[in-house]
């Protein structure tokens, strides 16, 4: 992933993440009324042409929401995570009376990141995708095996046609993303909490990179008063600790809306 030095461009992180939902959430409700009109045109026109051609709409509804999120992660993570990235260096570099520049530890830092944020949330888009392509298998497999033995015309032929419907609606709904551990999550609540999480992550890893670069091992902890250290419920409470750059390092966040952040300690000694 190419950038352009500096690859500077300010957003609020929460309206930035805001903004990515909404569009996400959006595309993904076009997709979920393309679905509608397919079960429509199953219950109301049972004949293989019109449902084969509400289906090809959907298919083309589902490759919309993928390009959708791709336009949205690549902007995200070209113009966000760099900003968010050196307001976390040059916080750290403040404190310690330096200054910040991108050298090329923190270059490549940035591209590794850019690249892990991109592929995470493509792999989570892909849980929302895998859920309409499995409703048009499903529908296009019945179009060509169940529409055409409905006879046109007769009230069973009717009822049938509802009862596929219905069927087809049951078994592939399309509210939330159901993910593989069986937890139920509207779109736009994954891409706010995603986005929220790799922008703390990028503040602090600019934070922890120049406080590394620097020559600080240690580093004081900012956090809410409950928040645990590797997640909320950890009994290791994380506000106000002194851990080591690494620790830090592995534990940037302890869970999606996390407001973690870390400041330099070079007056920290091993006790």
């Amino acid at each position: 992933m190419a950038y352009e030095w500096p690859p500077l461009v300010p957003g609020d992180p929460d309206e930035i993440a805001q903004r990515v939902a909404a569009v996400l959430d959006e595309a993904w409700r076009r997709l979920a009324a393309q679905q509608h009109r397919v079960l429509e045109t199953f219950e109301k026109q049972p004949r293989g042409r019109l449902v084969l051609i509400t289906l090809e709409e959907f298919k083309r509804a589902i490759q919309a929401f993928r390009r959708e999120v791709d336009t949205e992660v690549l902007v995200f993570v070209r113009r966000q995570l760099p900003h968010l990235y050196q307001q976390g260096a040059e916080h750290a570099a403040a404190q310690l009376g330096a200054r910040f520049t991108w050298t090329m530890i923190h270059r490549e830092a940035l591209l590794s990141m850019a690249s892990d944020s991109y592929g995470d949330f493509l792999r989570r888009s892909e849980e929302a995708e895998r859920m309409a392509t499995k409703f048009y298998r499903a529908a296009r497999t019945a179009a060509r095996l169940e529409v055409p033995l409905l006879a046109a015309g007769n009230i069973t032929a009717r009822q049938a046609a509802r009862s596929l419907a219905d069927r087809l609606r049951d078994e592939h709904p399309l509210a939330h993303v159901v993910y593989r551990n069986g937890a139920r999550v509207p779109v736009g609540v994954w891409a706010e909490a995603a986005t929220l999480a790799k922008s703390a992550v990028a503040y602090n890893a600019g934070t922890l990179n120049r406080t590394r670069e620097a020559g600080v091992a240690y580093v004081e902890v900012f956090d809410g008063l409950d928040c645990g250290w590797v997640s909320h419920q950890d009994p290791d409470k994380a506000a106000r600790t002194i851990r080591t750059v690494e620790e830090a390092a592995e534990s940037p966040i302890a869970h999606p809306r996390c407001r973690r952040s870390f400041g330099p300690r070079p007056d920290a000694k091993m006790t």
